[in-house]
């Protein structure tokens, strides 16, 4: 099982880099792409379609302001999506806050916190892991480390 870290821009790289960084630390698979909800929506449609038969099992999806990304991705999947509002703009990353916790009744997206990439890796792991013996031993090991 593999993880998708998606991101709208090429400059948010930096800020999603936290989530590929973790999974790492677990040893999980992880695949990074730059998809925008806004400028390619039928490109995201299509690999959030195709994510599971892909061999994704969650997807982690960072974007700014506007912050459509995530709930995107989770119109057309069935994967647990986890949505990493990034800063910027204006509101420096409210804005993007509420745009991705903000989905409707039935198309639910995990939250983490205004550039919490490095926390929805650790979700992402412990999603996995609840099928995976040896996943799970590596997060009691990280938790009873100092979980940093």
């Amino acid at each position: 099982m593999k993880v998708a870290v998606l991101m709208g821009s090429p400059n948010d790289r930096e800020k999603m880099a936290g989530a590929a960084a973790m999974l790492g630390r677990f040893g999980v698979e992880v695949e990074e792409r730059v998809l925008s909800a806004h400028r390619n929506p039928a490109e995201v449609a299509a690999f959030a379609s195709s994510a599971r038969d892909a061999g994704f099992a969650v997807i982690i999806c960072g974007a700014g302001m506007a912050a459509h990304l995530a709930g995107v991705v989770a119109a057309h999947t069935t994967l647990p999506v986890i949505g990493v509002p990034l800063s910027g703009g204006a509101l420096n990353g409210v804005d993007a806050l509420y745009a991705t916790v903000q989905m409707p009744r039935g198309i639910p997206v995990a939250t983490v916190a205004v550039d919490g990439s490095a926390n929805a890796g650790i979700l992402a792991a412990e999603i996995l892991a609840v099928c995976d013996e040896h996943l799970a031993a590596k997060l009691g090991q990280f938790r009873a480390g100092g979980a940093r």
